[in-house]
């Protein structure tokens, strides 16, 4: 079964996300932070990270920093999924090593459209 990674500091939001992807037939994988992603990255080995940018104790960037610095995640997809609307900011996400990105707020349809392109 493919998981996907979600990663967002707010419960509510983790937990409509979890519903969204499993609504697509993955197995959602719950992170609250970025120092949380590391290890469950490590531990499920998802075949997608959809990364909010925006969190306590490791933030998304630091988080992508640190995913594509570790041999055992460097290949990971990552969707930063952010309310950043400045393309300054999108173009830093794939900077930084982001494989797309999807602005907050989203609709399932957009969502799908996002996972299936990082997901071959």
């Amino acid at each position: 079964m493919k998981k996907i990674l979600i990663a967002d500091d707010y419960p509510d939001m983790r937990e409509l996300l979890g519903r969204q992807i499993e609504s697509l037939g993955f197995v959602p994988i719950l992170a609250e932070n970025g120092k949380d992603v590391l290890e469950k990255a490590i531990r499920e080995k998802p075949q997608l990270i959809l990364l909010d940018m925006i969190m306590p104790i490791m933030d998304g960037w630091e988080a992508v920093r640190s995913l594509r610095a570790n041999p055992e995640t460097k290949d990971i997809p990552i969707l930063a999924a952010t309310a950043l609307f400045h393309q300054s900011d999108l173009n830093t996400c794939i900077e930084q090593g982001c494989d797309g990105y999807i602005n907050k707020p989203f609709t399932i349809v957009e969502l799908k459209k996002k996972v299936e392109e990082l997901i071959r």
